[in-house]
Order: structure tokens, then C-alpha cells, then sequence
């Protein structure tokens, strides 16, 4: 069953556009997880602009401008985006990193609340050059993972997994 019509949403991995900043910064500045949600090719002519015309060409942000088929599509993939996250258990919580030996070993204390007790903490890890987390080990009800990985040629996070994620 498809839930939303065809449309293909991008991750941009870049904390946000040149030269300006979007609603989500004020929200990651103050520790909260945000993400920016924005029409893939933007038109300057209609943004941040005062309304004129000049040479025939109209500058502003106007609503005869506005795809709405566009921003429904947006609207139903934020309203799935916000359903996915609400479900999905919190973060390990003070995770730390020890820091005594080439390999990682990273600690947590205790589950993240709202774990259910089918989900799981996994660690993910990543060449330095990849954008996404290309290795992954669980810690079923632990609270550290030691991975036989060198610290220093990776990058390397802890997080809780669903049930649904894990399939158990």
C-alpha cells in the first residue's frame, strides 16, 4: 500500500543552506534534535525578496507562486516523518567514550527510557570518507560496546533501535 504519492524526498548531509539558516537552527542550538524540511530547487526571485517588478520579472513570495499538488506531498512525508520519530525509542543517554585504548569502547548509563524491551542499543561505525554507517554491532541489554576497531581511523556513535528496526 503506498501512503504517499510518488515523490522523492533528499537528505542533504550539510547542517544547512549557504549563506542563511532555517527554522530547525534555533531548535539544534539549544540540544534539540531538528531537521529542515525545504522545496529542492528553490527560486530566489521568490524568497526573502521585497514584492516589485523589475524587467517583467516578478520578486517576492507570493501565493500564486505556491504549488500546492507540492506542498501536500510535503505535508503528508512530515506528517509520516514526525508518526516514525514519535515511535521510535529515545537516545542512550551520557555516553561516554573510554579513551585508555586504541579500540573503542563506549558506555552508557542505563537504557534510554521509553526502550521497550525488544529493542536495542547498536553501535554504528563508519570510514571517515562515508556517509553512511557501513558497520553495526548490538549490545542487547549491555550498557557498553568494545569494538576490536581503532578509534582513530573511524567515526562511531551508539543508538537505540525499535524492535520494528531489529526485527524481533
Amino acid at each position: 500500500m503506498r501512503l504517499v504519492p510518488a515523490f522523492r524526498p533528499v537528505m542533504i548531509l550539510r547542517r544547512d543552506r549557504y549563506l542563511r539558516g532555517g527554522d530547525h537552527s534555533s531548535f539544534n542550538a539549544e540540544g534539540f534534535t531538528a531537521v529542515r524540511f525545504t522545496e529542492w530547487r528553490e527560486n530566489f526571485d521568490h524568497q526573502h525578496q521585497t514584492l516589485r517588478s523589475e524587467n517583467g520579472v516578478e520578486y517576492g513570495d507570493l501565493l500564486k507562486f505556491v504549488d500546492f499538488g507540492y506542498v501536500v506531498k510535503v505535508a503528508q512525508l512530515n506528517a509520516l516523518t514526525m508518526a516514525s520519530l514519535a515511535a521510535a525509542p529515545s537516545e542512550p543517554q551520557r555516553v561516554r567514550v573510554v579513551t585508555r585504548s586504541w579500540i573503542i569502547t563506549a558506555t552508557w548509563s542505563g537504557m534510554p527510557r521509553h526502550l521497550r524491551r525488544r529493542d536495542d542499543v547498536r553501535s554504528g561505525v563508519r570510514d571517515t570518507n562515508e556517509n553512511l554507517w557501513t558497520h553495526s554491532q548490538s549490545a542487547g541489554a549491555e550498557t557498553h560496546l568494545k569494538l576490536d576497531v581503532s578509534k582513530d581511523n573511524v567515526l562511531f556513535g551508539v543508538r537505540a533501535v525499535s524492535a520494528r528496526e531489529t526485527g524481533r
